[in-house]
């Protein structure tokens, strides 16, 4: 069956019209695929997909992203950032913050996340809510239907919260949420012994804002970090939509949050 696939020109010319034309006509494009911008899952066969292709110096990797994440395109990285984003396609790469490698389930789970504006004591505040896309395990369990994500965060610093009418006061020191030109870039949390802050969270191709949420971010310098476990929240297509499902998960114990500063514009 033809893929509802966008292969641009310029990734054309990179893979070759044979290659190009194969895809389009859904021989070597998949039918599900975790989106390489928001992480989350898509379907070529149901709705629109880019093709995103990573070009290092030796290596290229072809990736799918919803269409309305990210057109498609061809992305120059340095060769050793394309082999973290090999492992990250591929889930091998950690999840959260003390969270085993493979013990998640059949599958490596990776974070998806949303940005949207939350009204609260009569104030938009911006918003990043982390949903992942399968429970976390705790390091040295065998990942028996468990999930261990809100308490994994908690002894991070995040804050449980039983309703989204009130600001999260709860500062996570040494965390930071990275927006540079308009575009997130990166959650950042404290690096070990230390040292320089690492991604906790990382776009493979960096997420637009809104305008109204830059803007929000860029007056309170802070961004509210919402989390909550897979099947909380989901993907929500309207801000009042995804506030529900923030109150919902708050009233049934299944929600947590922290206050972060921005880093960038």
């Amino acid at each position: 069956m033809p893929r509802m696939l966008d292969v641009s020109q310029d990734v054309r010319a990179e893979i070759g019209d044979e290659e190009a034309d194969r895809l389009l006509a859904g021989e070597n494009a998949p039918g599900s695929y975790d989106c390489t911008s928001c992480r989350t899952p898509g379907d070529s066969e149901q709705e629109r997909t880019s093709t995103v292709l990573f070009v290092g110096d030796e290596t290229a990797v072809l990736a799918f992203a919803h269409a309305t994440c990210i057109p498609s395109q061809v992305v120059q990285v340095a060769e050793d950032q394309l082999q973290g984003a090999v492992r990250s396609i591929t889930g091998e790469e950690p999840a959260v913050p003390g969270a085993a490698p493979g013990t998640a389930g059949p599958e490596q789970a990776v974070l998806g996340i949303t940005s949207g504006l939350v009204l609260i004591e009569g104030e938009l505040h911006p918003a990043l809510v982390v949903e992942p896309t399968a429970p976390i395990a705790r390091p040295g369990t065998t990942g028996n239907g468990g999930d261990d994500f809100l308490p994994l965060l908690i002894e991070q610093g995040f804050m449980p919260i039983s309703e989204v009418s009130r600001r999260p006061t709860t500062p996570l020191h040494g965390w930071s949420v990275l927006v540079a030109m308009g575009q997130l870039h990166a959650v950042l949390q404290p690096g070990t012994g230390g040292g320089s802050p690492v991604a906790w969270w990382q776009a493979h191709q960096p997420l637009q804002v809104t305008d109204g949420w830059r803007a929000a971010a860029n007056k309170s310098h802070t961004v509210l970090v919402f989390a909550a476990p897979v099947g909380s929240i989901g993907q929500q297509p309207r801000e009042d939509l995804l506030r529900d499902a923030l109150e919902k998960a708050a009233a049934g114990g299944r929600l947590v949050a922290a206050t972060m500063p921005l880093a960038g514009t």
